[in-house]
């Protein structure tokens, strides 16, 4: 390389430095990531609940040896500290699974509370891989990303003993929150391109979501008729999988935003139009219908509760 090609080099590093370190250096009012955190715990709470509603802890999360359903992995350090898969295990982990989401929730003890609950409920999902669905991923990816953040700066238990207030303007970095909406973006990309069947993609039949309709296993009542609706299905199926392997747009969206001042034609037009607000409406409409018509557990619950970080605070008060 030439001097002034290693000059140029040079300074395109600096550029690209300085504009990470100016990212991260953001800050903002913490309402999000608070609401946030205040969500995963509920979702954590209605997670752990409905097993015990099911009569479901001590059949999955008790090794058969012990009288449950599977073999089971003993590998996280909590497992063997608490006396291997028995039915004693099982409701000490749930019973404090119950009371750490609940103190999440609450928003009182912090990371460490945060932490420790993120141990608790990997020791119970990482039980075995055939009791683990997508859905416990995303809550434990979730917690470490609370764990980055300082999501009990306000809303919280902390707030009102550190202030004696519940809200608090105190500003926090935002890049946790970038971070959230980076597991989304991920999320979605990899599960469309995970579906390559004929029955997703373009090039088949888009057909998808009549089989889903159709299977018994998992819907919560009878949606035979959509049978009948065969031409919806396929544009329903189509805007699904289209929707999910062009999520990475949203970050050139946000680009676009974040760097308005330099013009240029793409920018002007994805400031013109807001397409984040056509991507979450996509988003939460897909949710809440899975919601509504399939039992897949908490997964709609958790996804909605990672669009949460896609409302901006409020901008803080000037002084």
């Amino acid at each position: 390389m030439s001097p002034a090609g290693r000059i140029g080099f040079i300074g395109w590093l600096r550029r690209r430095w300085s504009a990470w370190v100016e990212l991260t250096s953001t800050r903002e009012l913490g309402t999000t990531l608070a609401w946030f955190r205040i969500a995963v715990g509920l979702v954590i709470l209605y997670s752990l609940l409905s097993m015990i509603a099911a009569d479901l802890v001590e059949v999955m999360w008790v090794d058969a040896e012990h009288g449950g359903l599977l073999t089971l992995s003993t590998r996280h350090w909590l497992v063997p500290l608490l006396g291997g898969r028995t039915a004693s295990t099982a409701w000490t982990l749930v019973g404090s699974g119950l009371l750490l989401a609940t103190l999440v929730v609450l928003g009182l003890g912090g990371r460490l509370v945060i932490l420790a609950t993120l141990q608790v409920y990997y020791a119970l999902t990482t039980a075995s891989p055939v009791l683990t669905g997508g859905y416990d991923t995303m809550i434990t990816n979730a917690l470490w990303l609370l764990l980055l953040a300082r999501s009990t700066a306000t809303l919280s238990a902390d707030c009102w003993i550190r202030t004696r207030r519940l809200r608090s303007d105190e500003l926090v970095p935002a890049w946790p929150r970038y971070l959230v909406i980076l597991q989304l973006v991920v999320i979605y990309t990899t599960t469309g391109l995970h579906k390559l069947s004929p029955t997703w993609t373009p090039g088949g039949d888009c057909s998808a979501l009549y089989w889903v309709f159709q299977e018994p296993t998992w819907r919560r009542f009878d949606m035979s008729w959509t049978a009948s609706a065969f031409p919806l299905m396929q544009l329903m199926t189509a805007v699904t999988w289209w929707w999910e392997v062009l999520a990475p747009l949203l970050l050139l969206v946000y680009w676009a935003r974040a760097t308005a001042e330099r013009g240029g034609w793409l920018r002007r037009v994805l400031n013109r139009h807001d397409l984040r607000k056509v991507w979450a409406t996509i988003g939460v409409g897909l949710h809440l219908g899975i919601l509504v018509s399939i039992n897949v557990g908490p997964f709609s619950l958790i996804s909605l509760a990672f669009y949460l970080c896609l409302i901006p605070p409020r901008a803080p008060p000037t002084a």
